[in-house]
């Protein structure tokens, strides 16, 4: 373990032996920080905050703080972070709140750029970018490879769906469905993201259900609700269709569209 001599850390934080600390790094007495992590100068650590294995905290990170929310009244609530995550610098990842479910969570390989900001009682998947400044409000579920631009926000209680592209400066105030680019104040869809679709692997006969489905859903001029009932009667049962059936058939805020 290397930790400089003007770390604090608290005599109850759970550090692995791998781990390194930097200057003026100060680390609460609930962390616990996995094996191969390490901590950059001046960043603080605090709550009941589990975090894995190589992730990666620069300087000047906050992890772990008590939530931005006035309903918050020191109740326990927590803050999980999975492995390979990189926090980079002034980026904010709070704890959850007891009206949340009392939990934070995020998954593995994220990138959180500077600046940008998870609040209390969010999910964030697995290999999702918040770029510089992009924000979730509390309550936000973001989806496995998920992208959010520079300065983007998203409103609480809101959805952003599997391999989704949110667009720099993009207000976000409705699910976003899977696979889908959405831009503007308030964003609307602006098509696929067939770039990370691709990227990510997905087949060419796949690829272009999805874009049918798209058009089905958004471009065409039937009602959603019949909408959808024609895309189960005609791709229902094929993997990719079935997550964009199942994600708006889930909606409680409604779709951007």
């Amino acid at each position: 373990m290397t930790v400089h001599a003007t770390a604090i850390v608290s005599p109850g934080a759970q550090l692995h032996p791998s781990v390194e600390v930097g200057p003026y790094a100060i680390i609460g007495p609930k962390v616990k920080l996995g094996e191969g992590s390490v901590v950059g100068s001046h960043a603080v650590l605090d709550g009941d905050t589990t975090i894995g294995k190589r992730n990666r905290i620069f300087h000047h990170a906050s992890v772990g703080a008590v939530p931005q929310d006035l309903k918050f009244h020191g109740e326990d609530s927590k803050l999980v972070l999975g492995d390979d995550n990189i926090v980079r610098e002034f980026a904010t990842l709070h704890i959850g709140t007891e009206g949340g479910g009392g939990v934070t969570r995020v998954g593995n390989k994220n990138l959180f750029m500077a600046y940008s900001h998870v609040a209390h009682d969010c999910s964030v998947g697995n290999g999702c970018i918040l770029a510089n400044g992009a924000t979730l409000a509390g309550h936000v579920e973001v989806g496995d490879h998920a992208t959010l631009g520079g300065l983007s926000a998203v409103h609480q209680f809101t959805r952003i769906g599997v391999h989704a592209f949110i667009a720099g400066g993009a207000m976000v105030a409705m699910d976003v469905p899977p696979y889908c680019t959405a831009q503007g104040d308030r964003a609307e869809l602006a098509g696929l993201n067939t770039v990370g679709l691709t990227r990510h692997g997905m087949k060419e006969d796949q690829l272009a259900r999805v874009k049918e489905a798209y058009r089905i859903l958004f471009r065409s001029k039937l009602g959603l609700n019949e909408a959808l009932s024609r895309l189960r009667a005609e791709y229902g049962g094929q993997p990719e269709i079935d997550v964009l059936l199942d994600f708006i058939g889930s909606s409680k805020r409604g779709i951007t569209r």
